[in-house]
């Protein structure tokens, strides 16, 4: 009687954990510490579920006495497998497919380079080849920004370089941006604030007829730092703030850890929508380059508000090798009217 007390105990736990997990959200969890963690991965969390399932079965097959309990924590196991596979399922696993772009439209990359690894040919030849427009580049240096520039003019693609460092020491502090110069000129906002710990950079149009720019970079959520990346999404959220509005870069954060940030229930942060979950290709991980992308975490981001539709975006997973351990993204938007 006292060990099938126990087992029913230990299944109720342990179903608990596994719903908080499988869905933080239910729970306001979804920034919690370890949480937040787990649900970065949920590829990863969904493959050791199963593994742990088909142990505890051969385990019950072969042993009598746990039977029962280890049927029990196998089921459990699978459907926290299903749950977490059908919210990556809605997601989606990657849809390379889109719309023709017309002259109006704006082409988006977006590029953690973990600090100038990648070359600038590499860097400069990814943009021309995307045919970007607007080139967000997290961990890269205000000199590294300018020889993808001068590599992009001479192929008669003249960018403008925009950079924010927090300091020279390390090269991760250093935040980049590159503009077509058919998009006119732009100018930093210096008095909007900024992400805590990493530089994210944020233009206005001179004219104010174009998007609003912002080259995101929060911090990750790493011992010391919650706070500030609470704090980083939040400002985040407030910053996309309009009705033109573009913000690009290295978030840190999934949509899990963005749940309720969004104005509305269609935006992701503030007025801003994902593009990746508008066209099937937000359980594409972006991070690290050193597992499947199907596996990994989907932190990298190109985001806009309501008057851009989106009519593409890729995971470009050809460039693992290249050096920095993020996946350059890139999305082709065009005006909703």
């Amino acid at each position: 009687m006292f060990r099938r007390l126990l087992a029913a105990v230990v299944l109720v736990v342990v179903a608990a954990v596994l719903l908080v997990l499988a869905w933080p959200q239910l729970f306001g969890l979804q920034q919690a510490v370890g949480v937040a963690h787990v649900v970065s991965f949920r590829a990863v969390a969904a493959v050791v579920a199963v593994g742990l399932m088909v142990i505890f079965t051969l385990i019950g097959l072969l042993f009598h006495t746990p039977r029962r309990l280890l049927a029990g924590l196998a089921v459990l196991l699978l459907v926290f497998a299903l749950i977490n596979t059908a919210v990556l399922s809605v997601r989606g696993f990657g849809n390379a497919s889109a719309e023709t772009q017309t002259e109006s439209g704006v082409t988006v990359l977006s590029w953690n380079t973990l600090g100038d690894v990648p070359s600038a040919d590499t860097i400069a030849t990814i943009a021309l080849d995307e045919g970007a427009d607007i080139v967000t580049l997290p961990e890269t240096t205000e000199a590294m920004a300018l020889e993808v520039s001068i590599l992009m003019k001479a192929e008669g693609r003249p960018m403008w370089v925009h950079t924010v460092a927090f300091d020279q020491v390390s090269k991760a502090r250093s935040t980049s941006v590159l503009t077509s110069a058919e998009l006119g000129e732009y100018s930093q906002d210096t008095e909007i604030g900024n992400t805590a710990t990493l530089p994210t950079v944020v233009l206005r149009p001179d004219d104010g007829s174009g998007p609003t720019i912002i080259s995101v970079h929060s911090v990750a959520p790493v011992p010391g730092e919650f706070d500030n990346w609470r704090a980083d999404l939040d400002w985040l959220a407030a910053a996309c703030s309009g009705d033109n509005v573009i913000m690009a870069g290295d978030f840190n954060s999934t949509l899990d850890h963005m749940t309720g940030l969004g104005t509305t229930a269609e935006t992701t942060l503030g007025d801003c929508a994902d593009t990746a979950l508008a066209t099937g290709n937000a359980a594409v991980g972006t991070w690290p380059t050193t597992i499947p992308a199907l596996l990994g975490s989907p932190i990298d981001h190109i985001m806009a508000t309501e008057n851009w539709r989106v009519i593409g975006m890729r995971v470009l997973q050809d460039r693992d090798t290249a050096g920095s351990d993020h996946r350059p993204i890139v999305a082709q938007l065009q005006p909703a009217d």
